[in-house]
């Protein structure tokens, strides 16, 4: 009995964008200056996109995603490709994020600023932006891995599967974060 192997024809893969983003990685690591360039321009607004999130200011996103684009041409050599390379990529922009944040306590003083200054009526619409932003606010100052936890699932729509991946830990473990950020937020808001 012939054994056969059954492949993908070459139009089918040229047309799967996993297979695409394999060969732009393998370019990238070969050290193709050109893939180089298309990966981060395909990534860029993902990146900025999930600094924004967890961050809350554009120009701190901003910084953000310039160190993770700077980064990235040493970094890359740590993606080993077991996860998704935006699952890896979430990692990487994660810890950019905590290091901005470790070196900067700017954020809790610009958000007390504005507090202090803000008019206390507002028209109805910028109410409900005004408690959205004081909802977002409250998660940023839950404790790392409860804040982590939620905004990985309901900021950024991730199954609890996927965010105990890019996390680290258990699926358990991530909705146990959950339950503790829900019960923290309850005495807050």
């Amino acid at each position: 009995m012939q054994a056969y192997r059954f492949r993908d024809p070459p139009a089918a893969a040229e047309g799967d964008p996993r297979a695409q983003e394999r060969a732009l990685l393998a370019r990238v690591r070969a050290g193709d200056a050109a893939a180089f360039e298309a990966l981060v321009a395909t990534h860029y607004r993902y990146v900025f996109r999930i600094a924004y999130r967890w961050l809350g200011h554009e120009s701190d996103a901003e910084d953000v995603t310039q160190t993770v684009c700077m980064r990235l041409s040493e970094t890359i050599r740590s993606f080993d490709g077991r996860a998704a390379f935006t699952t890896w990529l979430y990692k990487v922009t994660l810890n950019a994020v905590r290091d901005l944040q470790r070196s900067q306590q700017r954020r809790t003083r610009l958000a007390d600023a504005v507090a202090a200054v803000a008019e206390d009526s507002h028209p109805p619409d910028q109410e409900d932006a005004l408690r959205v932003a004081d909802i977002w606010r409250a998660v940023r100052a839950l404790p790392d891995k409860q804040r982590d936890a939620v905004m990985l699932v309901h900021a950024e729509g991730l199954s609890q599967a996927q965010a105990a991946q890019v996390m680290g830990c258990k699926e358990v473990t991530v909705a146990w974060h959950i339950h503790k950020a829900r019960k923290t937020l309850r005495g807050v808001l």
